[in-house]
């Protein structure tokens, strides 16, 4: 501000009056666009913004399908330690829990495409997660099989087969501490 002048000087000021044409007139209320903004700039922030968040969620659906994918690897430890604490025994539980160990991945096997359709776009690839959720059932499944052959529920041996051959010998024979001579 000057001494002795009657009128007030602000070294800071914009003149809301001035309607020259080298500013564009904004969209609303037909008030300037205040000094340093451009639509352009905002425009390709806009266009950034979505493309940012169209990647995200590529993402976040990538992520979310090997989580999926992962899944069956859960199951096959919990399911393993079921069939082990089941035993080898041939009873209703046992059976129960080896049917169950057949039948779960059998399920989600005949379902693979529902369980990633959620996940299908055109920047998500879904063909890995796909294989590695197959191969983790199937690994459930050979684990199902492998506990009917233990149980011996399996046919393995002609005798299981033909009923006029003699049943397979056994491999081992266990006594109370007699020795067990023929």
């Amino acid at each position: 501000m000057e001494k002795g002048k009657g009128v007030v000087t602000r070294r800071w000021a914009i003149d809301f009056t001035d309607n020259s044409s080298s500013s564009t007139v904004s969209r609303g209320g037909g008030f300037d666009d205040p000094l340093g903004f451009s639509r352009s700039s905002q425009e390709q922030d806009d266009s950034t913004l979505s493309r940012q968040k169209k990647d995200a969620e590529a993402n976040w659906k990538s992520q979310k399908a090997w989580e999926v994918a992962q899944a069956p690897m859960k199951n096959l430890f919990m399911m393993g330690f079921m069939m082990w604490m089941a035993g080898t025994t041939v009873h209703l539980f046992s059976i129960g829990i080896t049917f169950s160990a057949l039948w779960q991945p059998i399920s989600a096997l005949q379902g693979v495409g529902k369980v990633f359709e959620p996940y299908k776009d055109s920047k998500v690839d879904t063909l890995m997660p796909k294989l590695v959720f197959i191969a983790l059932n199937l690994a459930g499944l050979a684990l199902g099989v492998w506990k009917l052959n233990t149980l011996g529920l399996l046919p393995t041996h002609a005798s299981d087969w033909v009923s006029s051959l003699p049943p397979a010998q056994e491999v081992e024979y266990s006594g109370g501490g007699i020795p067990l001579h023929y």
